[in-house]
């Protein structure tokens, strides 16, 4: 099944926290998306395994995406690696998309930017054909996606663009709410962490208002780009 986009997450929420309100413009336009978690989110202070996967379920069902898999690394614990990139590198030969979506570059959670690197390496890795890879005892082609872009997370990293999602926040809030375990709830007994307080959640919204703002629109999201980006004449920029 070939996707246009392929969306990464170090954790179930990651990819929806960042890059949602992109993820359900594209799929409106007809482009077939898909999800890949990298971990469970086991490490996370509140909630559980089956609550997150659970989470992830109604989440993808909101957004609309094509697939969503997880690929069982250890949250905390996964590695830069041959074994890791080797997995990294058989989802993106089994989708083939040309387009994907990562980490933050650099983040608060450790996770965050060793995921971003890891699958930017993974990119680049996929696209040597003497690398042999191999999904239900098939053998896959090299193939390597057109662009790596990574959305911002937990850091104000400055964005290389903006995407206008100003008719897709509404889809963009309702699936990160899908992880009610996870973020603000008064009536929660569970410890706090840095994400669950009632800021964080206002954040999801006013870091896109305040992007819409620079931009002249109500609402976008921000990605950092490997390369310079280019357009066919000036009248294509906004």
């Amino acid at each position: 099944m070939k996707l246009d986009i392929l969306a990464f997450g170090a954790h179930p929420d990651d990819v929806e926290l960042g890059c949602s309100g992109t993820i359900a413009k594209e799929i409106s336009l007809g482009k077939k998306v898909g999800i890949i978690d990298l971990t469970r989110g086991e490490l996370g202070t509140r909630g559980s395994v089956a609550i997150r996967n659970s989470e992830s379920a109604k989440a993808s069902e909101i957004l609309g995406v094509t697939v969503r898999e997880n690929l069982d690394m250890r949250d905390g614990f996964f590695l830069n690696d041959e074994a890791h990139q080797l997995k990294i590198i058989e989802m993106i030969r089994k989708y083939q998309p040309e387009i994907v979506l990562c980490n933050a570059i650099s983040d608060r959670h450790i996770d965050h930017g060793r995921a971003s690197k890891l699958v930017s390496d993974a990119c680049f890795l996929s696209g040597l054909v003497k690398i042999k890879t191999e999904h239900n005892r098939m053998a896959q082609s090299a193939w390597r996606p057109k662009v790596v872009y990574h959305y911002i997370q937990w850091q104000n990293i400055a964005p290389d663009f903006v995407v206008d999602i100003s008719l897709f926040i509404d889809k963009k809030t309702a699936s990160v709410l899908a992880y009610s375990s996870q973020f603000y709830d008064p009536n929660s007994n569970e410890p706090d962490s840095p994400i669950t307080s009632e800021n964080f959640l206002d954040s999801v919204k006013y870091r896109a208002q305040d992007l819409g703002r620079l931009v002249g629109v109500a609402y976008a999201e921000g990605f950092t780009t490997e390369r310079y980006l280019a357009v066919n004449s000036l009248g294509d920029l906004k």
